[in-house]
């Protein structure tokens, strides 16, 4: 038996591998972790997670975060022990690609179970958690709240982490006006999960310590509604998990990681988006459903989208731009902007991919599937001017704006904007809507 503590690699991409370190690393000497690895998401690896994050004495320099990509010289040159995989919304091909690099470089792989870190809050908590991102999550959390304040409850919505920028001031961040995250320095993926809660009325926490937001949360609210992000699983214990499937990617919800686990412990599953898919997929969803969660209740819901404004497609050229990472690792080839312009009688889709750059180009390639739209990608400032000098330059009449936020308020767009907002509306309100009441001790 080795006296030394076993050296750990966490695989992760700014989100749930900071939640794993601090729930179960962090301040135990039986383990030294080595490094993150970080992917998916551009510029969050060649920086630290901080010492005051990790912990001063075991860790005074803190610990570096790497490309995956490096994962084997890591693996090599620190003797690692074991890397912990710590991202979310790949398929199994992907997880199981990486766990031969992993154990071919000596190494063990290993999968946390969501329970092993999850934080008992203080106050019943609901779960919306996803098969894949871009599902329709967001939505759903928001009719959740409304639920909540129909019933006079306080309710703190806690959002899975975005910690792109200075992790010590994101620490625990909570938002409840337009002004927070412009003092906070937010990137578009970030305003576009806050944007529409803070629209709504709805507090805000997110960051990088879930202990210390939760406690926050608890401190001000009735119930806690987990938004979760890409298809992650709660960072909480859930009372009720609602899980959100999408019948545009049937199939997805058995072969991607950990959307697979989302549906099998789901208490109810939304399969959003039926206004607008193919009954047949719709019908496929929901056996591929009951298949792995024979119990769950299945709600339909259709993604009502509105347009204030649809004279202004009407016949003309447009440029679409659509939510970022529905696009990129969510795999969509279009989203609820090209819905709206086909509704209202667009003229013509402008291809924006000649007039791309720099890494809104470098987008295209790594994603192929993304034609007729642009990815509304902002993860630092160079990217959001990058993105902005991508619009300027495509020659188009209108430019339809399906992401969540209204992009002219932090990008000059050179002609004019039309905004794209979409709710859930769920064909059985009632199943959804007792369950969060019975939480709260109310009969609806």
């Amino acid at each position: 038996m080795k006296d030394e503590p076993e050296r750990i690699v966490i695989l992760g991409a700014a989100g749930r591998d900071f939640h794993n370190f601090n729930i179960l690393y962090r301040n135990k000497p039986q383990y030294r972790v080595a490094a993150f690895t970080a992917t998916q998401i551009p510029n969050i690896d060649d920086r630290a997670y901080p010492a005051s994050l990790a912990g001063q004495e075991l860790y005074p320099n803190g610990i570096p975060i790497h490309p995956e990509a490096d994962a084997e010289k890591i693996i090599r040159d620190e003797r690692v022990d074991a890397c912990v995989f710590s991202y979310s919304d790949v398929s199994y091909q992907r997880v199981m690609n990486l766990s031969a690099r992993v154990l071919a470089a000596g190494s063990a792989f290993c999968l946390v179970s969501p329970a092993q870190s999850q934080i008992k809050a203080k106050v019943p908590v609901v779960a919306v958690v996803a098969v894949r991102t871009g599902s329709g999550k967001s939505q759903t959390t928001r009719r959740v709240v409304t639920w909540v304040k129909e019933l006079g409850k306080r309710a703190a919505v806690i959002r899975h982490p975005m910690p792109y920028g200075d992790l010590v001031k994101q620490r625990c961040q909570r938002f409840a006006t337009i002004q927070d995250m412009a003092d906070q320095r937010c990137t578009i993926e970030e305003m576009e999960e806050y944007e529409p809660h803070i629209a709504a009325g709805n507090v805000v926490y997110a960051g990088v310590d879930y202990e210390e937001i939760t406690r926050r949360a608890e401190a001000e609210a009735d119930i806690i509604v987990w938004d979760g992000g890409n298809n992650d699983a709660s960072f909480i214990r859930p009372d009720l998990t609602i899980t959100v499937a999408d019948p545009f990617r049937v199939g997805h919800e058995l072969s991607y990681y950990p959307g697979e686990v989302n549906l099998i412990t789901a208490d109810i599953v939304v399969i959003n988006k039926v206004d607008t898919a193919n009954p047949a997929d719709v019908r496929q969803l929901r056996e591929n459903i009951k298949s792995r969660n024979p119990k769950a209740k299945i709600v339909e819901a259709e993604s009502l989208i509105s347009v204030a404004t649809p004279e202004l497609i009407r016949g003309k050229k447009v440029l679409l731009v659509e939510d970022g990472p529905t696009l990129t690792h969510g795999e969509m080839s279009v989203g609820a902007a090209y819905f709206a312009a086909k509704r209202h009688g667009v003229g013509e889709i402008v291809d924006p991919r000649p007039y791309a750059v720099n890494s809104i180009k470098a987008a295209y390639e790594k994603y192929p599937q993304m034609k007729e739209v642009l990815p509304a990608l902002g993860y630092g400032e160079v990217q959001l001017r990058e993105l902005e000098e991508t619009i300027n330059r495509v020659p188009c009449d209108v430019v339809v704006v399906g992401t969540p936020i209204d992009l002219s308020r932090i990008i000059k767009v050179n002609k004019p904007t039309v905004r794209v907002t979409y709710e859930l509306k769920e064909r059985d309100v009632a199943t959804p809507r007792l369950a969060v009441a019975k939480l709260l001790g109310h009969k609806w």
